[in-house]
């Protein structure tokens, strides 16, 4: 005997809802497990974007400063034509990079190359005053010659990276200055 067509199961069994419902959670539960340790583990976003403003406000410091042949304090740093014209010839002059850092607190640079090695342990401004809120990060600067990359005297072009550290997060910007002004003395 054949059950009347109007008669026959329509739609989900209790069964098959439940499956449903499991399956769907299970999915669910997953997907928000992922997220949270994706969370977990991401950097966060206002240290990362603290430490991008740190390192550009420290390389457009660097890159502002005269970048002449002498010492700026040398009495022929407005003729010089060459590091060699320097008191003191090219020991005397801006092509010898030092060992560290002339740059002291407050900061009193003179040149581009008194950053060289230069470091901060923690971030202050530019007269030695701490910053609030930043003592976590660390900031240090290297300066290379590197005008030969660009088919110039390899004194004539510094390549400035800075580096600013805080916990897990790392970044470094380079910067180029060109000696395009060599007696601009400050």
């Amino acid at each position: 005997m054949s059950i009347p067509s109007s008669y026959r199961q329509a739609g989900l069994s209790l069964i098959e809802l439940v499956m449903f419902i499991v399956i769907v959670g299970v999915a669910v539960a997953g997907v928000l497990s992922v997220m949270n340790v994706t969370t977990q583990h991401s950097a966060d976003p206002m240290v990362r974007k603290q430490a991008l403003a740190i390192a550009e406000a420290l390389l457009e410091e660097i890159e502002l400063q005269p970048f002449t042949y002498c010492f700026p304090t040398d009495p022929l740093a407005l003729t010089a034509s060459s590091a060699s014209s320097c008191t003191g010839g090219v020991a005397g002059s801006e092509d010898t990079l030092p060992a560290t850092a002339r740059v002291t607190s407050p900061r009193n640079a003179n040149n581009v190359s008194d950053y060289t090695n230069f470091s901060m342990p923690s971030i202050v401004d530019i007269t030695g005053s701490p910053i609030t809120g930043l003592g976590a990060y660390a900031a240090s600067v290297s300066i290379a010659q590197v005008g030969t990359s660009f088919s110039l005297p390899a004194t004539d072009v510094l390549q400035i990276d800075v580096r600013v550290v805080s916990g897990s997060t790392d970044i470094t910007l380079t910067g180029y200055r060109f000696r395009y002004a060599p007696n601009a003395v400050p």
